[in-house]
């Protein structure tokens, strides 16, 4: 683990970060986006190209556990997404797991978007029912995670274009609370044995579990965190700042909470915090549409209410997350005068 002076004067050598949580418009999910029969290289391009023109310099992209059965080809198609991001003077943070939105995960065809519905296809890595596996000891799928986790992490260990790794998104979410701290507790186990150049992370608020969230306090190099209500950011930074590491917040702005751009980008600048909203282009992840309609799901894939390939996206009248739509006009060009006034200020 890094020392707390250590991992200061590293984050001193940054520039104020500043990005999203990256997933193109023509993905569902991280499988879709790295597999190769549908990994989208021009999409790519022209999104992450978007989010440089806006001043961001960082992106959160996930990764997921069933892509390491082709390692091979998802190494190809995470290269070129590095080098996309590189040639942009953008550098990512990783993800390797996650306990959000859908289980069940399966390599090949994903599934349709279902109708205005946040999140639809999103699977989680390695998902719950394989957690479960982990706490009733399957030798089989804790050895398979493993070779995941430390393959990939020392393939890539001094690679430059990378800016750190976040091990665990928002372990305990979804019901499964602090089951998930026998796999988390592996996990950073396993980091540590390789203990890749970059700095390792996983979030505090936005963990769910007191055994997992201590946890990823005491093992985090950097400390990351996720706020989507407005009336929150100031109190969990005062209370965060206290443990004396370098704060980066991976997940912010709902539109509906009061965490827009324009309230919450200039108190994270005012305390050197960095930040990553959730969302670029509102694409087949419809994660322009609110948590709430997660709970219309069953009911409407029941009915069979998908939207097909090539149909326009459906929009509500306010959007939760994201920023453009798919042929690059944004939400509100309000927002972009704002982010990008903001963003290359800091330059």
């Amino acid at each position: 683990m890094w020392s707390k002076d250590e991992i200061q004067n590293w984050y001193a050598d940054q520039n104020w970060l500043v990005g999203c949580n990256y997933l193109p418009s023509s993905a569902i999910n991280q499988l879709e986006m790295f597999q190769e029969e549908s990994f989208d290289f021009e999409t790519n391009k022209r999104e992450i190209g978007w989010a440089n023109d806006i001043g961001f310099n960082s992106l959160r992209i996930y990764l997921h556990d069933l892509l390491w059965q082709d390692k091979k080809s998802f190494k190809i198609q995470l290269n070129k997404t590095l080098t996309l991001c590189k040639d942009l003077n953008i550098k990512p943070i990783l993800v390797l797991f996650d306990d959000c939105h859908r289980p069940f995960p399966k390599l090949g065809k994903q599934p349709l978007p279902v109708r205005g519905v946040h999140n639809s296809g999103w699977k989680q890595s390695p998902g719950h029912e394989i957690v479960k596996e982990i706490v009733k000891g399957n030798q089989e799928e804790e050895e398979r995670l493993k070779v995941f986790t430390q393959e990939v992490l020392d393939d890539f260990r001094d690679d430059e274009r990378i800016l750190m790794w976040d091990l665990y998104n928002e372990p305990g979410q979804f019901g499964i609370g602090d089951e998930t701290n026998i796999l988390l507790t592996k996990v950073w186990d396993w980091a540590y044995e390789v203990r890749p150049s970059q700095p390792l992370t996983a979030c505090l608020d936005g963990t769910i579990g007191d055994k997992n969230i201590q946890t990823n306090k005491e093992k985090s190099d950097i400390i990351t965190f996720h706020v989507y209500e407005h009336q929150k950011v100031i109190p969990i930074i005062e209370e965060l700042k206290e443990i004396g590491r370098p704060l980066i917040c991976t997940e912010y702005m709902a539109r509906e909470f009061g965490t827009t751009f324009e309230h919450t980008l200039p108190i994270f600048k005012e305390h050197n915090i960095g930040a990553y909203n959730w969302g670029l282009v509102a694409g087949k992840s419809q994660t322009h549409f609110g948590w709430e309609t997660i709970l219309k799901i069953k009911e409407l894939k029941d009915k069979g209410d998908f939207v097909e390939e090539g149909e326009p996206l459906p929009e509500p009248e306010e959007w939760f997350h994201d920023i453009f739509r798919m042929d690059g006009k944004p939400y509100d060009k309000k927002e972009i005068d704002f982010i990008r006034k903001i963003t290359f200020e800091s330059i």
